[in-house]
């Protein structure tokens, strides 16, 4: 038998990262969140950097892609990425989180500062330029979240809260 997944996916700021982090440690297991942050601090590069490289060469997001999989395939975990439930399409839960953009843009300057302006411009514009890059390197459509199994409003629940749900959708679902 594989490994048993929880995939963990949304928009940057919905929570993602910490609910992923929540969930692994409520169960004991690995947490897998490789992402471009993840490879822009490995490559010395800003974050930034590394997402104009990506919209003009389909390799970055193989990169990272790639390496989510295997990470995630290589044995229980909770993996916590923008393509998490698509690309491990029989991960025993794929989870969609979800929060308004200015939700999301509040977080994001607790998380890292700056002004908010510049924070709601820069995540409106990588949402499109996100989503567009995956419709055509992958054919997926990250605004249909209807294979997802479960999708939370983040703004409903704090984190803990929400990993909570999460890890009790997962002990009670139906294993066939």
């Amino acid at each position: 038998m594989g490994a048993t997944i929880i995939a963990i996916s949304g928009k940057s700021g919905c929570g993602n990262t910490t609910v992923s982090k929540l969930v692994s440690e409520a169960l004991g297991w690995r947490l897998v969140n490789y992402t471009f942050r993840s490879l822009a601090q490995e490559k010395g590069m800003a974050l930034e950097e590394v997402l104009a490289l990506a919209e003009s060469d389909v390799s970055w997001d193989r990169t990272i892609d790639t390496k989510q999989v295997e990470l995630a395939r290589s044995g229980d975990c909770v993996i916590g990425s923008r393509l998490a439930i698509w690309l491990l399409p029989d991960a025993a839960l794929k989870v969609y989180l979800k929060a308004s953009p200015a939700t999301r843009v509040e977080r994001i300057h607790e998380r890292e500062g700056g002004d908010k302006s510049a924070i709601a411009q820069f995540t409106r514009e990588r949402d499109a330029k996100d989503h567009k890059r995956y419709l055509e390197t992958y054919g997926i459509d990250t605004d249909d979240i209807s294979h997802a199994n479960l999708v939370i409003d983040t703004e409903l629940w704090d984190a803990p809260e929400i990993a909570q749900l999460i890890v009790s959708a997962f002990r009670s679902r139906r294993v066939e």
